[in-house]
């Protein structure tokens, strides 16, 4: 598990060099503001995530808490304030965890088009078990009926599916189609004899 470093915050304090202002709470925990250290978190989440647990160094002790939410500065692009949820011993949690694509395709290679159908993969376990992706090998797609479902990829021990089933498709292949324009052939003295038709109906009667 991945650790960060924190510091306390006094609640009007928003800035401190070389951290980004953050809090984390519970079910049974309340809110505390800190700060945590901006390099090891920029590292915990390009690696981990946000599917992943982390264990919070605290005055009060270490906490094994999982990201909640990520604040981002619109322009700059940096973290600037970030949400823990801090878990108990033996809570189970569901998250969205990301689905890494590898490998080449023969079906691909013969003209076929990948179609993911699923870049997340819903699961649910204890947090110390949950891996921050899921690597699919595509080499699986050989011919154009191939297919990759949810109960081909193998979970670790302690995590199940969560509101998803193992035949759920997670990659197909599509035949590319030939997109062909096919041009009317158009009766111009007909155009003619309508426009020529309706002239006539505007005219007024003398």
């Amino acid at each position: 598990m991945m650790q960060i470093t924190t510091a306390p915050r006094a609640s009007k304090e928003t800035k401190r060099e070389g951290f980004i202002p953050a809090v984390y709470y519970g079910a049974h925990q309340a809110a505390t503001s800190i700060f945590v250290d901006a390099i090891e978190f920029n590292k915990v989440l390009a690696n981990a995530g946000e599917s992943s647990s982390v264990n919070l160094k605290t005055e009060h002790g270490n906490e094994t808490a999982m990201i909640q939410d990520v604040q981002v500065h619109p322009v700059k692009s940096q973290v600037i304030h970030v949400d823990f949820y801090v878990l108990e011993k033996g809570q189970k949690v569901d998250v969205e965890t990301p689905i890494v694509f590898v490998g080449e395709s023969q079906a691909v290679k013969e003209g076929g088009i990948l179609v993911k159908v699923l870049h997340e993969l819903s699961v649910e376990g204890d947090p110390t078990l949950l891996p921050h992706e899921f690597t699919v090998d595509i080499s699986a797609l050989t011919t154009m009926d191939s297919v990759i479902r949810v109960g081909d990829i193998k979970l670790p021990k302690g995590v199940e599916l969560y509101h998803i089933t193992a035949d759920d498709i997670v990659a197909s292949i599509s035949e590319a189609e030939e997109l062909t324009e096919e041009v009317a052939e158009v009766d111009l003295s007909t155009i003619e004899v309508e426009a020529k038709g309706k002239k006539e109906e505007e005219t007024p009667a003398a």
